[in-house]
Parts: C-alpha cells; sequence; structure tokens
C-alpha cells in the first residue's frame, strides 16, 4: 500500500448541477445516494460550502484559478467553439501540483474554452487543459446539451473520420440547412425541448449551436457516464506509483437528463432523480478503484457541485413534476442562476483517511479557496499573482478548525454579485427579472438592496433591508472596495 501522508493524492470530484438538498446525506428524500453518503459518514460533510457562482463557466474558472470571476469578463457561460478563458501557463491549481511532481488529469465537462478563437475540429487543438496545467485530459468541450458532442482526448477529437470532418457554428441561423434542427424537425426527437435547445439534433435531442459532419465520433449520451468513469479509473490505475491530482467533472445532472439503461427508471423522481443516482454510482465506483488499488487512505478525495439545481433548463424530461415533495435547494431559497444561497451552496464533502475524522463542519468554504488550501498542504509557495481570491483554509478543510471565511462576494448571472459577512447577506440592486419563468426560479434581481440574517432566516424570506440601512451601507462599500481592487486574498503563503 502507497503511505505518503505529506503528499497525498488529490481528487476533485465535481458534479454539474447538483443542489444541496439533492443528497441523501444533505436531507433528500426519494433518491438514493448510498456512495455519497458513505462518502460524507467517513469524512467531513460541510454545511457551507460554496461555488463562487450561481453558473457553470464562472465556479470551474474560480476552481482552477482561485479568483472571483468577474475578474475575467469572459467568464460567462460559454459556447461550445469559445477560446480558452484561463491564460496558457497562469497559476492554476493543475499547474502548482503539476509543478510540485505530481501528475495532473482532467476527465469529463470542460467548459472553459479550447484554442484562440480560430477552432478547427479536425486538426490538433490548441489551448486546452494541457496548456493549463494537465498532463492528461479526456473531455467534452462544454456542456452535453451543446456542440460538438464529441470527446477530446488531450488535443484531438477522438474518433474522427478525416472523410467527414466537422464544422461548429454558434450564429443566429443554421448555416448548415442539410442537418435537421429541433425547431423544424421536431418528429425526429426523442426528447423535446421546452425552452431554447432547438438546434442541431444528435441522437435523436437537439441541442444549442449547429454541427456537421464527425457523425463517427459523436457520443452516446446514455454511455458518457461510464466513458468518463472509466477514464477518470484508468488515469488512477496509470499513475498509482506516483502522487497525482485528477479532476473529475462529472456531467450529471445537467440537461439532457438520458441515464444508462442500467439506472433509467431506477429512481421516483424521473429522469433527474435517475442521473443522480447514476453519478452516486459513478462515484462508488471510482472510491471502489481507490480501494482496490490501495490508494484511499493516502487520497484526499473533494466532492461538490459547480453551482445549485434547476428543474427544468431546456428538455421536457418531466423534473417538474416527478420532483414531488424532494426539495433540491433544501431549505435554501433560490438555484441555478440566482443570487439567493440556492444558487451557490452546494454539498462539499471532503475524505482524507489518514488524517481527517469524521464529522460535520459549519465553516464557510468557497472553492476559490481549493487553490491556496493545496498549496499550504503541500508546502508549496504561491507566487504574488496566484489566486488573487484564494485563501487559505486548511485547518477547516481538515476538521481542525471551525474558522472558515467571515467574507465572501458570490454572484448570480452575468457578474451580478452579493456580498455574505459573517450571518448577513446583501444582494445590491440588480436590473433584471426577479423570476426566470423557463426554469420556475428565483433571481434574486431586485430594484431596491435586500438584506438576509442567514443564522436566523437560513431561507431568505424576511428583508431587512429598511430596517438596518447602516448594514446596507457598510456592505454596499465594502463589496464596491472589492470589486475595485485585484485581490482579497493576500500574496504568496496566506491566512484567512
Amino acid at each position: 500500500m502507497k503511505t505518503n501522508a505529506s503528499r497525498p493524492n488529490l481528487v476533485i470530484l465535481y458534479a454539474d448541477d447538483l443542489g444541496f438538498g439533492d443528497l441523501g446525506c444533505y436531507g433528500a428524500r426519494g433518491i438514493p445516494t448510498p456512495h455519497l453518503d458513505r462518502l460524507a459518514a467517513q469524512g467531513l460533510r460541510f454545511t457551507e460550502g460554496h461555488a463562487s457562482a450561481a453558473t457553470c463557466t464562472p465556479a470551474r474558472y474560480s476552481l482552477l484559478t482561485g479568483a472571483y470571476p468577474w475578474r475575467n469578463p469572459r467568464a460567462q457561460i460559454l459556447a461550445g467553439d469559445a477560446p480558452l478563458i484561463v491564460a496558457p501557463d497562469s497559476p492554476t491549481l493543475p499547474a502548482l501540483l503539476r509543478q510540485a511532481g505530481y501528475a495532473t488529469g482532467c476527465v469529463g465537462k470542460w467548459h472553459l474554452g479550447l484554442g484562440d478563437g480560430r477552432l478547427d475540429w479536425n486538426r490538433p487543438l490548441a489551448r486546452t487543459p494541457l496548456d493549463v496545467g494537465f498532463d492528461r485530459a479526456f473531455i467534452m468541450a462544454a456542456t452535453n446539451d451543446r456542440v460538438p458532442c464529441v470527446y477530446i482526448r488531450d488535443r484531438s477529437v477522438v474518433g474522427l473520420d478525416p472523410a467527414d470532418p466537422i464544422a461548429v457554428s454558434y450564429a443566429a441561423e443554421n448555416p448548415f440547412p442539410d442537418q435537421p434542427t429541433g425547431r423544424d424537425r421536431p418528429d425526429l426527437l426523442r426528447l423535446r425541448y421546452s425552452h431554447g435547445h432547438d438546434m442541431t439534433i444528435v441522437n435523436g435531442v437537439s441541442r444549442i449551436g449547429y454541427m456537421r459532419g464527425g457523425r463517427r465520433a459523436l457520443w452516446v449520451d446514455e454511455e458518457m457516464a461510464e466513458v468518463f468513469l472509466r477514464e477518470a479509473c484508468a488515469f488512477v490505475r496509470d499513475h498509482r506509483h506516483e502522487p497525482f491530482f485528477l479532476y473529475y467533472a462529472l456531467h450529471q445532472p445537467h440537461v439532457p437528463r438520458l441515464p444508462s439503461r442500467r439506472f433509467a427508471g431506477a429512481t421516483p423522481r424521473g429522469a433527474r432523480g435517475d442521473v443522480i443516482a447514476e453519478l452516486d454510482w459513478c462515484v462508488g465506483e471510482f472510491l471502489a478503484t481507490l480501494d482496490e488499488l490501495g490508494l484511499a487512505r493516502d487520497t484526499v478525495v473533494l466532492f461538490s457541485s459547480d453551482n445549485g439545481p434547476v428543474l427544468d433548463d431546456g428538455y421536457q424530461d418531466q423534473a417538474v413534476p416527478l420532483c414531488g415533495d424532494h426539495r433540491p435547494a433544501g431549505p435554501l431559497r433560490g438555484g441555478k442562476y440566482s443570487l439567493y444561497d440556492g444558487g451557490n451552496r452546494v454539498p462539499l464533502l471532503l475524505r482524507w483517511p489518514a488524517a481527517v475524522r469524521p464529522g460535520v463542519s459549519d465553516a464557510v468554504i468557497c472553492q476559490t479557496d481549493f487553490l491556496a488550501s493545496c498549496a499550504s498542504l503541500l508546502g508549496l509557495p504561491l507566487a504574488p499573482d496566484a489566486g488573487p481570491d484564494s485563501l487559505d483554509l486548511l485547518p477547516a478543510l481538515l476538521g481542525q478548525s471551525a474558522a472558515g471565511r467571515d467574507e465572501l462576494v458570490t454572484e448570480g448571472l452575468q457578474a451580478r454579485c452579493a456580498i455574505r459577512q459573517g450571518r448577513w447577506v446583501l444582494i445590491p440592486p440588480h436590473p433584471g427579472p426577479a423570476f426566470m419563468r423557463h426554469c420556475g426560479i428565483e433571481t434574486g434581481l431586485a430594484s431596491a438592496p435586500q438584506l438576509y440574517d442567514l443564522t436566523a432566516d437560513l431561507g431568505q424570506r424576511r428583508d431587512l433591508a429598511a430596517e438596518r440601512t447602516d448594514l446596507v451601507a457598510r456592505l454596499s462599500a465594502r463589496l464596491a472596495q472589492i470589486r475595485a481592487g485585484s485581490r482579497t486574498a493576500p500574496a504568496g503563503p496566506r491566512r484567512p
């Protein structure tokens, strides 16, 4: 058995659109998650784990860079052909670990862009995960509801036939009239869209964006979970004799929700419940691989999600009527896209049998803090420009301290931000609709400030802004100060 507590393996298991209330260990009923519940029982379950944003690309950007996403204007929900938004050779979490001698791998959803804006899918790709610190990558470019619907290994599309080149477009109109779309040929769909998602049809499902070619390279949605699982386990097997870092970004429960035959109908909550059960099984199979190889004791496993939950996110999969009494965000208000806590407070579990005692922690942790905390764990110096918003919360992450963040900035859509200090959260005035009708989610946008005491009012139902104008003024000024500055974390080795 490998034993090296000073240089443990590091694994981040990252779900997509999984809510605070979606797991049994956080109170869910009707969706079995035995493997994640076991992970929680064997490690620390955090009640205050936060993504930096309520949407995917911004949160993923923060996790890898340690920077709030609004510091990069391009850190918005990206098209499938968007250029890479992380500067090559910048100080990222995988780059830090690679410099420390770790083998680094990325499997699953990427959605941080590829190339420099002139992508040719039929040739080796420039600017991929390999250029921001990963030694090895097996990814999809964006999301499973966006084209191109192909896997990419390192720099090349997997299984591409040169005689059937890929072309991708995110133009307003379809540039490939020979390719049917959901809008024009709904009779070809096996899963109908509810809003958006009416462009090129792949595997009987219409997507966002237009695509032609690459027929032999197209993924099969129902096989995606096992494809990514095999790649994640293969990376671990290949690097079991050296320290490794794996970023395993699962695609569930993002739309379109098309579970494998093994999990179709596995829960009473419909396709969304089924793919959460499938996600849980994938985690269980991955953890079993660590056990088989004798790596579990000395591997830090972090599990979290990129943002809060959404039921109807573009397909008629019956997620709303079949949800029943299940509460995907638990007691929290809002969900994906929202400035309320349901948008960014997500499951966060950490297991490290060699060093962490099981328990529950109320420390406030943000995914931006993984970079500085990992550096502290390994005794690595951080460059002055690294992780401008990443705090060293290693004692809290290891259950040695109850002290986490006292201050946190989170965002909803389009870099609209809220600020948390201690028990208080302020949502400043922001233009836009208060309710996303298609998704059924409160955005948190309003013409007046909102102030909530999360200790007394976890569900954010009592707005105290009119009663505590002093706090509104102070927190508004602090948020403006943070947004005007270049960092919130000290340069170099740091503590909160």
